[in-house]
């Protein structure tokens, strides 16, 4: 759901998404609510956290706290005069819109859980089962992250899988060069740390939706700029495969997500049980391999 803003506001003439300022003594989600009503007509029933971010204007700085809002109550209408239109989401891209609304678009094009493929594979065919089996499951983004392999058994077991997501309208990112993703038509790369902090143009990467691997705010700073469209934030909590790793905790990873403004998911002893609360830590949701890979 769009809205026009009116000629002479800020930004006037441009599309955005409803909503409106803070007042002092509320809550964003008591905001959301009051807006909403107040522009719409509706009342909100259900609702999460979607993404924050901050903008810089010349005029002006914003931080915007988003929210999807998938239950309300009444039909929408402009109650104040202003132009409504409903917009599938795959053209929202294509509409005039403040500059800080775009990374919403990047958030509603993302699923909640991001899965990493285990790093070693013993067997090809029980990786690709349990691979097919979490599809299956209605998963939809991957990370392809295997190991140890000879470079054409990599490649051809990375394609078998890339052409098992595309079945499965899954999107599948590599963790690896951009040369064997662009060869294998995988849909995204996903950076490593090493990656990440000697890469400087995202034209580097034509055509690749892109992801990083963040630690710290440094590694954020360096995705940000370099026009990641989203990426992981770890270690969260201790998990088995680096139990001495120093954890960020959920306020570490919260004060981090405050502080970014592209898509972060939450990674490290992750478990699906956790999803409601990295959306409340900020998070786009949850990304892991033991606590979600197939048994």
């Amino acid at each position: 759901m769009l809205a026009r803003r009116s000629a002479d506001s800020h930004q006037g003439g441009l599309w955005e998404f409803p909503g409106g300022k803070i007042e002092p003594g509320e809550t964003a989600q008591q905001a959301l609510a009051r807006e909403l009503l107040e522009e719409l007509g509706v009342r909100v029933e259900k609702c999460r956290p979607l993404i924050r971010i901050s903008h810089c204007y010349q005029d002006r700085n914003v931080v915007l706290d988003t929210w999807l809002v998938s239950q309300w109550q009444g039909e929408p209408y402009g109650n104040e005069g202003q132009p409504l239109s409903w917009v599938p989401p795959q053209e929202l891209c294509s509409w005039p819109m403040p500059a800080a609304d775009r990374p919403v678009l990047g958030a509603l094009n993302l699923p909640d859980i991001y899965l990493i493929t285990p790093p070693a594979v013993e067997s090809r065919e029980h990786f690709l089962a349990q691979l097919e089996r979490a599809l299956k499951s209605g998963l939809s983004l991957l990370q392809f992250r295997v190991f140890g392999l000879e470079a054409k058994r990599l490649e051809h077991l990375a394609r078998e899988a890339c052409l098992l997501c595309k079945e499965h309208d899954a999107r599948m990112m590599l963790n690896g060069s951009a040369a064997l993703a662009q060869k294998i038509g995988a849909h995204g790369l996903h950076l490593d740390r090493r990656r990440l902090l000697s890469s400087d143009c995202r034209e580097d990467y034509p055509d690749l939706l892109l992801s990083a691997s963040c630690h710290d705010a440094r590694e954020l700073q360096q995705a940000e700029d370099l026009g990641v469209d989203f990426a992981v934030l770890s270690p969260v909590l201790p998990t088995l495969s680096h139990p001495d790793a120093e954890v960020l905790d959920w306020d570490g990873f919260s004060k981090l997500c405050r502080s970014a403004s592209i898509p972060l998911y939450a990674l490290g002893g992750m478990s699906a049980a956790m999803l409601e609360q990295s959306w409340a830590q900020g998070a786009q949701g949850i990304a892991g391999i033991r606590g979600l890979w197939p048994a």
